[in-house]
C-alpha cells in the first residue's frame, strides 16, 4: 500500500474525530519551517542528546483511548527533542500512517496529535538510555507495575507494547507471543508488536505495518472475554 493512499476510518462512538482528522489530512499542525518554526522543534544538539540520559518524555494519554501505545522506553534523542520516537530512522510514525491509524505521517512533534485520534503514547520505563537492553530486568519490573496503573486510571481499549523481549521481562511472561495476550489490564486488551526501532532489522517496514494494521482492525470492536493481569 501507497503511504500517500492510507484512509483512516472515523469510529461512529467518536464523531469529534471527524474534524480532527481532516484537520491532520490538510497538514495543520505540521513543524513550521524557517522563521515560523517554533524553536522546540529543532534538532536537539549533540550535547544536549548526551546530557539527555535519565530525562522524561511526558505522556500522550488521557481517558478512553483506543489504543495506548507503549514503548519500551525513551531514547537519549528523544528524551532531548521531548517528544516520542524521534530518532532519526526509527519508524514508527511512518509505520501508524501505513497500517491506517493516522491520515499521514506525522512528525514526533506532532505527537499530541494523536489524542484527538483516540490513541496515546507512553514508555515502560520513563527515563531515557541509549539502548533499550541497558535497562534491567528489575526496573522493567518496576516499570510495568507502574504502567499497570496508568493503564487503570485511563482505561484504553487496548494497550500495545512494542518489544516482545520487554513485554517478556517486565511481566515476566517467557512463553509470550505476538498479538492479542490472553490475560488484560481490568477491562484493557494487552497486545505485544514489533518494536519500530531502526535497529529492529528482524522487521521491514511493510512486515510492521501488516501487524499495526492487525491491531487496529482488532480494536474497532470489543475484544471477547480474556483472563485478567492480577492486581
Amino acid at each position: 500500500m501507497r503511504a500517500g493512499s492510507t484512509k483512516v476510518p472515523i469510529p461512529s462512538d467518536a464523531p469529534d474525530r471527524v474534524a480532527a482528522v481532516r484537520e491532520i489530512e490538510r497538514g495543520r499542525g505540521r513543524p513550521a519551517s524557517g522563521e515560523d518554526r517554533d524553536p522546540t522543534e529543532r534538532r536537539p544538539t549533540r550535547e544536549e542528546i548526551e546530557r539527555a540520559r535519565g530525562k522524561r518524555v511526558p505522556d500522550v494519554v488521557g481517558p478512553g483511548l483506543r489504543v495506548l501505545f507503549c514503548g519500551i522506553n525513551p531514547s537519549l534523542y528523544s528524551a532531548a527533542a521531548g517528544h516520542h520516537f524521534a530518532r532519526p530512522g526509527n519508524r514508527f510514525w511512518v509505520t501508524l500512517h501505513r497500517a491506517g491509524f493516522t491520515p499521514r505521517v506525522l512528525s514526533p512533534f506532532e505527537d499530541r496529535a494523536l489524542l484527538a485520534l483516540g490513541y496515546g503514547i507512553t514508555n515502560v520505563v520513563s527515563a531515557a538510555t541509549a539502548r533499550a537492553d541497558e535497562l534491567t530486568a528489575a526496573e522493567l519490573r518496576v516499570g510495568a507495575r507502574r504502567l499497570e496503573r496508568k493503564v487503570r486510571r485511563y482505561r484504553p481499549r487496548c494497550l500495545a507494547v512494542l518489544g516482545i523481549g520487554a513485554y517478556r521481562s517486565a511481566w515476566d511472561r517467557p512463553r509470550a507471543s505476538w498479538g492479542r495476550q490472553p490475560e488484560t489490564i481490568g477491562s484493557t486488551l494487552v497486545w505485544v508488536l514489533a518494536n519500530p526501532s531502526g535497529l529492529n532489522a528482524s522487521f521491514q517496514l511493510d512486515d510492521l505495518a501488516r501487524a499495526y494494521r492487525e491491531l487496529r482492525a482488532a480494536v474497532e470492536p470489543r475484544g471477547a472475554h480474556a483472563r485478567r493481569i492480577p492486581g
